[in-house]
């Protein structure tokens, strides 16, 4: 098979590349991608966007023959196929720190949006459609990134945090379009007001995912979470666990849900929840029962404890309730702000006594 048929291939079928390099990216990145305050995972993420812009510079340099005649359909044709490696590779990236870093019961639109860029992808065809399309696709993937890294850098998180992140995100967005603008200066002139409308909507959307408390609590991340008989925790900094035995065919359970609580006991939360080295900050947990009468949850305490960033198996806390009545629980790992880390749902039982339990070591 010669080089010009296998070209002509790749190129008939380009439209869905971001597809294929978003799942093999994900599946890459689970791997290769370890913790966001890491050098090469923040090189490889930095890579992304680098590639991305360029790739879009280029094609769009070599669209207005700026390039050598004899390299300008070249760039052309693969410029395009450079920039879905990007942002595939940028966006499994942001899928796999996202999801580590909230549940998917409550941040699912996260993960909707990332399913409808790659939709997008598939469909949009029109010239214009597709660079107002790729300049949005950029733009989240960029802004995803800094809110992600710049808590990390400064060590703090919080509403100003993510609000100076944007805007940074905002004018590194707009050097872009502006370097474009030099590139190609009367087509984007022609459209700057959709341009404009485009990453204004983006920047707006993910200001009301957040205060909205839709995007996952980045950069932290739960590594475990689960409720137990008791904790105890020793002086070498380690802790011991104690959970009912399962059926013998429940060989995947490592905590309670279904609680028979001892007369005078206590039920507990115990979490591992993972902070960059650089932060300090407080971990909720938030108890709330399931009231049958008024068909919803109540809460019966909100309790917090600090948490020190670094430990890779994440900083462990846990909270605990002396007081509680049979029926539906569950115990939310939330920040200050009351962004969902993770939930544990479980059931108290008073009819009957707990079976044998085990203890383990953390």
């Amino acid at each position: 098979m010669s080089f010009r048929s296998v070209k002509e291939k790749v190129l008939h079928h380009k439209e869905h590349f971001l597809t294929v390099f978003f799942v093999l990216g994900f599946v890459i990145d689970n791997f290769t991608l370890n913790r966001v305050d890491q050098l090469f995972d923040n090189i490889l993420l930095l890579t992304y966007v680098s590639l991305a812009m360029i790739s879009l510079w280029c094609l769009y340099a070599a669209t207005a023959g700026k390039f050598p005649e004899r390299i300008n359909g070249n760039i052309r044709d693969f410029s395009p196929l450079l920039t879905q490696y990007a942002l595939g590779g940028l966006f499994s990236g942001m899928l796999i720190f996202y999801g580590r870093s909230g549940s998917w019961i409550v941040s699912w639109p996260f993960l909707l949006i990332i399913l409808a860029i790659i939709y997008a992808n598939e469909t949009v065809k029109d010239r214009v459609q597709k660079l107002l399309y790729t300049i949005g696709m950029l733009f989240t993937g960029l802004f995803a990134y800094v809110v992600l890294i710049v808590p990390v850098l400064l060590g703090k998180m919080g509403a100003l945090v993510f609000i100076g992140s944007g805007i940074l995100a905002l004018i590194i967005m707009l050097i872009f379009v502006r370097i474009l603008t030099f590139i190609v200066p009367r087509f984007i002139t022609i459209h700057q007001k959709s341009l404009i409308f485009v990453i204004g909507l983006i920047y707006v959307g993910f200001n009301f995912l957040y205060f909205a408390n839709i995007i996952p609590p980045i950069p932290l991340s739960l590594k475990d979470a689960g409720i137990f008989h008791s904790v105890v925790r020793f002086e070498d900094g380690s802790y011991q666990v104690s959970y009912e035995e399962g059926k013998w065919w429940q060989w995947y359970r490592n905590s309670d849900d279904v609680v028979h609580p001892t007369p005078g006991g206590s039920i507990f939360c115990f979490a591992k929840v993972f902070a960059p080295t650089s932060i300090t900050t407080d971990i909720y947990h938030t108890w709330e029962y399931y009231d049958e009468v008024q068909k919803k949850w109540v809460e019966r305490a909100h309790l917090s404890y600090p948490i020190v960033g670094g430990r890779d198996g994440g900083y462990r806390g846990y909270t605990f309730m002396r007081s509680y009545e049979e029926g539906k629980w569950r115990c939310n790992v939330e920040t200050e702000r009351g962004q969902i880390l993770g939930r544990e749902n479980f059931t108290v039982d008073t009819s009957s006594s707990a079976g044998v339990l085990v203890t383990k070591r953390e």
